[in-house]
């Protein structure tokens, strides 16, 4: 009998003794003051927005630069602005080199892993090893859920 009294008086303690601190944490802080903020500047509408990925066919604006040599490698670099009314999500590149007699004999792949946003422009580096016989090249594009059209422009807008 004296142990039933003793330990529903130590569970009393116990629970008064846990409670205490929840009791002293339930006191409301100040309402934080607001404070007037500018919202950074975007260089494209969507900017910070989820917009829905493309899915099948994408669009894109190309400028192409010359290829050039760079020590052993052929350097080609592009300028890609996104036309879709949705994100391109993981676009791959593909550059394949062909000699003279139409047979492969170099290419280069590059990948943008992040969110393609619709108006973006993007730059791309596609390096390939070089040999000497590169006569024409031939690019192709594709993303996560599905092809690209590229439409080649002067400059872009």
């Amino acid at each position: 009998m004296n142990r039933c009294v003793f330990a529903s008086a130590v569970a009393i303690l116990l629970c008064s003794i846990h409670v205490s601190p929840a009791r002293a944490q339930s006191k409301s802080a100040p309402p934080p003051t607001k404070v007037a903020t500018a919202a950074p500047a975007a260089s494209s509408g969507t900017a910070g927005k989820w917009v829905p990925p493309v899915k099948g066919i994408a669009t894109v604006d190309l400028v192409q630069t010359q290829p050039k040599v760079v020590g052993k490698e052929i350097v080609t670099v592009l300028k890609l602005k996104n036309t879709s009314t949705g994100s391109i999500n993981l676009l791959k590149v593909d550059q394949l080199w062909y000699d003279k007699k139409r047979a492969v004999v170099s290419s280069a792949t590059t990948y943008n892993r992040k969110p393609f946003l619709p108006g973006e422009i993007i730059d791309l580096e596609l390096r390939a090893p070089r040999n000497g016989q590169e006569d024409v090249n031939q690019m192709t594009f594709a993303h996560a859920n599905g092809a690209v059209k590229a439409n080649k422009v002067k400059a872009l807008q």
